[in-house]
């Protein structure tokens, strides 16, 4: 798996989401919990950006239809949304945030 720096530890603010961009994905990084999460940016039930909703509880809402996810699986709470979204592994180095997008071969 190739890690990529997305940000640091300082740059995320608790339970805000923050938008990047990996190899053309877009990825929604979050600190919550005492932990990081990457989750795939894009709602599976609107195609909307998940980094615009609200965290709590390990999981970000979809600002649009309310469908939450989990951060740690991708997996929905409930309706309307009923795909999982990816999600992806985090390293902390440092102060580094590093995700990776890319599947083993």
């Amino acid at each position: 798996m190739a890690f990529v720096k997305v940000c640091t530890l300082s740059e995320l603010e608790e339970d805000t989401p923050k938008r990047v961009e990996l190899d053309g994905v877009p990825v929604s990084v979050v600190r919550t919990e005492g932990e990081v999460f990457a989750i795939n940016d894009i709602c599976s039930h609107a195609n909307v950006s998940l980094s615009e909703g609200e965290v709590e509880d390990c999981m970000i809402e979809c600002w649009l239809h309310g469908s939450s996810f989990d951060l740690r699986t991708g997996k929905p709470s409930g309706l309307p949304a009923t795909r999982p979204v990816p999600v992806y592994p985090v390293k902390i180095e440092g102060d580094d945030v590093l995700v990776s997008v890319t599947q083993e071969s």
